[in-house]
């Protein structure tokens, strides 16, 4: 991945105005601030002299080159060309995982941006790199942006990054979203997130109101946010049902996984008469598995599903499924960097898009 140049999902380029960053390097890049404190003065003459605007002393500014030369600052000539044209930007922050949920937020917040007329900076971090995200939030602070958007996916990338920005001080200077499943209560930052839990929630209440009792479920991965939340809220509409609560299967989102859940699902007596699965991929590997060992969906198994991604209705049967709003959680998040005392914690309900994989149990059918 190139900087400045588009990256391409589903066949649909995202648009070119979005500028792409690299993952920081493991030396923190020299910024203003640096610079500020070697020459004893104060960031605003520093951007002053680098940007050749405003008066400064003559010998202010020697010890302003002097201690730009001495930390190694580089102007960032592409941030300066955005601010000089004033189209205003968006620094977004996210990993190298490109699930459909983090790549769907990553879409509907470009958007977003566009309908407002904001460029997006986009800084690609690997997993083990948001550790050093203060790097990046110095960086973005150079770049001029109007605001922050990091999407978080991972436990650990979220607790990561609440830490960074908390020791940066940057909610005095630039309103912070962070995008998450279900973060704490965060002193720093707005939070903005579809309502997963309630997602989860009206899956498996679909599948109670159909007669189900026996509701497997087949989870997502453990270190992810939207993983944990999604079976928290199957566990807890059981439990709020009186019904038994089976031992949840642990999938990767992959649709791998989901086909060896299927697999032990299949060979499970008594087998459940209904599945909620954490994501459509793992839903099209678990149809797979049933359909192999002579199962029918959904006659012998209800099957429902959670994204309602684009390939969703076309399953067979199509799928019931759980649809994310990314586009209305990209307007959220722009929202609420422009008015962030409106949206300290916003969240989205999402929609439960029911098709042909769900249906009573055959115990509950008139033959």
């Amino acid at each position: 991945m190139e900087n400045g140049t588009t990256y391409e999902s589903g066949g649909q380029p995202l648009s070119s105005r979005v500028t792409y960053m690299s993952s920081p390097p493991s030396k923190r890049r020299p910024t203003l601030h640096d610079v500020a404190r070697l020459a004893g003065c104060s960031y605003q003459t520093v951007s002053r002299v680098v940007n050749d605007q405003g008066a400064v002393h003559p010998d202010t500014r020697e010890r302003v080159l002097a201690a730009i030369a001495e930390v190694g600052y580089r102007r960032n000539v592409a941030a300066a060309a955005l601010k000089t044209d004033r189209p205003g930007s968006i620094g977004v922050v996210t990993d190298s995982s490109w699930h459909y949920g983090p790549m769907g937020a990553l879409r509907g917040i470009e958007n977003a941006a566009r309908e407002v007329g904001k460029h997006i900076i986009l800084s690609v971090n690997d997993e083990d790199s948001f550790g050093s995200l203060e790097s990046t939030l110095d960086t973005f602070r150079d770049a001029y942006v109007d605001g922050l958007i990091v999407i978080a996916p991972l436990v650990r990338e979220a607790e990561l990054a609440l830490a960074s920005i908390g020791n940066t001080g940057w909610a005095s200077v630039l309103p912070i979203v962070v995008l998450a499943a279900d973060p704490a209560p965060i002193p720093h930052a707005i939070v903005v997130s579809e309502d997963q839990y309630e997602g989860s929630v009206r899956a498996v209440e679909h599948l109670i109101s159909l007669g189900h009792q026996n509701i497997a479920h087949v989870a997502g991965a453990q270190e992810w946010l939207d993983g944990q939340v999604r079976l928290k809220g199957w566990r807890d509409t059981l439990v709020a049902h009186d019904l038994s609560v089976p031992e949840a299967i642990i999938g990767d989102w992959s649709g791998e996984s989901g086909y060896q859940a299927g697999c032990r699902i299949a060979d499970l007596n008594p087998r459940p008469t209904a599945v909620f699965v954490a994501s459509d991929l793992m839903a099209l590997g678990l149809l797979r598995a049933l359909n192999e060992h002579g199962l029918r969906v959904p006659q012998d198994i209800s099957i429902i599903g959670f994204d309602d991604h684009e390939f969703a209705s076309q399953f067979d049967p199509p799928l019931t499924t759980v649809r994310q709003d990314f586009v209305a959680l990209g307007r959220l998040c722009v929202r609420s960097l422009q008015d962030p005392e409106c949206y300290p914690r916003s969240t989205i309900s999402p929609n439960l898009i029911v098709r042909t994989s769900t249906a009573p149990p055959s115990s509950l059918k008139i033959v």
